[in-house]
């Protein structure tokens, strides 16, 4: 699959037009489609998603549970991968920044968004960051996870890795955790957090072209983040479509 978010393509628009940004129910599951991808998932009782979304949140368990107090969702969607970053950290500030108020709109009314209790802002990721200072207060995680797009042919804008990532950092707390969810741009996004990292991992998910990098500073390892997900009520039952290596 081409990806999540990141594009599982829901083909053409068939019979008929069908809204660009929707919800999907099945009576089990919810599934919210941006553009004809799969932008979200929900399903009411359960936290994993058994995703992309489960690598995305993965590094959040690299850290200790006191150092799990401010997390930014940048690319916040219907909040697939901020769910699973409530469990984790149940008490952290967690900020999500989305650009389209209509996903906003559709993840309150049907993906039980607000109960999440996040610092939801609907901006621009680029402009919102270009406006944001390192005195204002930084983050012990930060989850990248934009994409632009439509069907199979989502992809990084062009200001991410640069300039954008290089702002990103400067908001990062020391010892803190980046994540940068990818597809065909993994090695672009990778070579620049090699620049201000000591190491970076990927998490790949079986059946999908993504390629999560999480970098940090410190003794990171794919060994070791694999142990922390093992350990995991959460996250562990995922374990078995997760792939980590140190790049």
């Amino acid at each position: 699959k081409r990806g999540v978010d990141m594009a599982r393509s829901y083909g053409g628009r068939g019979r008929e037009e069908r809204p660009r940004v929707r919800v999907d129910d099945d009576g089990e599951t919810r599934t919210l489609v941006v553009d004809e991808t799969f932008a979200s998932f929900y399903r009411p009782g359960e936290i994993a998603t058994h995703c992309v979304w489960d690598a995305i949140a993965a590094p959040i368990l690299w850290l200790p549970p006191k150092r799990r107090r401010r997390i930014l969702c940048l690319g916040l969607g219907g909040g697939s991968v901020a769910r699973i970053a409530r469990t984790l950290a149940p008490d952290a500030e967690i900020k999500g920044i989305e650009l389209d108020s209509d996903v906003i709109r559709l993840a309150r009314a049907h993906l039980d968004l607000d109960p999440l209790g996040l610092d939801i802002e609907i901006a621009d990721a680029k402009v919102w960051i270009e406006a944001q200072s390192p005195s204002k207060g930084r983050y012990d995680v930060i989850l990248e996870d934009v994409f632009i797009g439509k069907g199979d042919d989502v992809r990084k804008p062009d200001w991410i890795p640069e300039p954008i990532h290089e702002l990103a950092f400067r908001l990062l707390a020391p010892g803190g955790v980046f994540v940068s969810n990818t597809l065909d741009e993994h090695n672009r996004v990778a070579r620049t957090m090699r620049e201000h990292f000591d190491r970076i991992v990927s998490i790949e998910t079986e059946d999908y072209d993504n390629q999560v990098l999480v970098a940090a500073n410190g003794d990171l390892t794919g060994a070791g983040l694999r142990r922390c997900v093992a350990e995991s009520p959460v996250l562990s039952a995922s374990l078995p479509i997760l792939s980590f290596r140190l790049r």
